[in-house]
């Protein structure tokens, strides 16, 4: 078999294998039936709830399955031509053979990421968090280009991006910022975002044109949904109300319309002051705050996120996720996965599908790769 042939067929391979591994195969199969039996029983239907529910997992998994075995039998179909063609000297259907096994290998790939969204919260809009490190300048200007990146990576997956929350930085870029994502699974491709990323480049701000490195934290939590209920004591509440340093509007900076909320047990600070009153204000910082109780609950059921979270704890050297060198060669790697990019400028500009692809995979084989970071 053609090298080209042989390699997309592993890509394949490696796809397929995840997939069983993931939906655990036999159980899968086994849940699949029951959940068929429980469809046809007509006592189902009297909980329209329950039957959403039931619904909702089952269609989940008969797509899972279907698309494996569909893989698994195009995937032998096409090896089975190729081999036939190259048997025949028949140059012309192998070259379309090969053709297919890359289309294949894409298309698995993206039904393997399709699968992978099924955790609980997955299917739920975001928030993603930004905070700039220490570094005064440098380190805003960064935290900036961030809130552009998943601005930008949003809209490239047709979602609907708000700016909830905006901190200015005192010469430039931002302080801080909360995006709101509205779409399908918004929250199960970004959640692996969570982490420090760090940047070098030569500074536009150093009149001597010196090489720095900056930090910024990125912290992704779900949108929590109605039907979840969220415990929340008025009583573990420190409400702060401050003018809203937004750009624009005739409200901004003329009332104390931006509401801060810190839940005092847990030490979680959420505010809002995209909205014109303190009102709306409050309740969307209170959807904010509820999001993130519940990500920290899902956090505390899930070993890998657990890793994530420790993350969290200083913007600085040694806990990046991920390195973004714009100076003097370009180079982003991902030093949970080992995925780089030499093309730095489509990543800023929101092309992080392989780097979320690869961390969602790392989360279901638990495999740890040994990656050393960039100068």
């Amino acid at each position: 078999m053609r090298a080209e042939a042989q390699s997309h067929v592993d890509q394949i391979n490696q796809a397929v294998a995840l997939l069983r591994r993931f939906l655990d195969w036999d159980r899968a199969l086994k849940r699949l039936d029951e959940l068929n039996a429980k469809v046809e029983d007509q006592a189902l239907w009297n909980d329209p709830k329950a039957a959403q529910e039931v619904m909702r997992e089952r269609r989940r998994l008969d797509d899972a399955i279907n698309a494996t075995r569909s893989i698994e039998r195009e995937r032998d179909d096409t090896v089975e031509l190729l081999e036939m063609a190259e048997a025949e000297g028949d140059e012309a259907l192998a070259d379309e053979a090969v053709v297919s096994l890359g289309e294949l290998a894409e298309r698995a790939e993206k039904d393997k990421v399709a699968a992978l969204l099924a955790g609980e919260a997955d299917a739920n809009d975001t928030y993603i968090e930004i905070n700039a490190g220490a570094g005064g300048t440098e380190s805003q200007d960064w935290a900036e280009m961030l809130q552009r990146m998943y601005t930008r990576w949003g809209e490239r997956h047709r979602m609907k991006v708000e700016l909830v929350d905006y901190h200015a930085g005192e010469q430039a870029g931002i302080k801080s910022a909360t995006l709101l994502i509205k779409g399908e699974n918004a929250y199960g491709y970004a959640k692996t975002e969570s982490g420090v990323h760090r940047l070098v480049r030569i500074s536009p701000y150093d009149s001597n044109a010196r090489r720095h490195t900056s930090f910024s934290s990125v912290w992704v939590y779900p949108v929590v949904d109605d039907d979840i209920d969220i415990e929340v004591n008025e009583g573990d509440l420190r409400i702060d109300t401050y003018r809203a340093s937004g750009a624009g509007g005739q409200h901004v900076n003329t009332t104390d319309s931006a509401v801060r909320i810190t839940h005092i047990p847990t030490g979680i600070v959420v505010a809002c002051q995209n909205q014109r009153s303190q009102h709306k204000n409050r309740a969307e910082a209170m959807k904010q705050l509820k999001a993130r109780l519940y990500e920290a609950e899902l956090q505390r059921r899930e070993a890998e996120a657990n890793a994530v979270n420790a993350t969290k704890t200083e913007i600085g050297w040694g806990h990046q996720i991920r390195s973004y060198v714009l100076q003097p060669y370009q180079l982003v790697k991902d030093l949970r996965t080992g995925i780089t990019s030499t093309a730095p400028g489509d990543v800023l500009d929101g092309d992080l599908d392989k780097f979320m692809a690869a961390a969602l995979s790392q989360r279901v084989t638990g495999e740890k790769v040994v990656v050393e970071d960039i100068d």
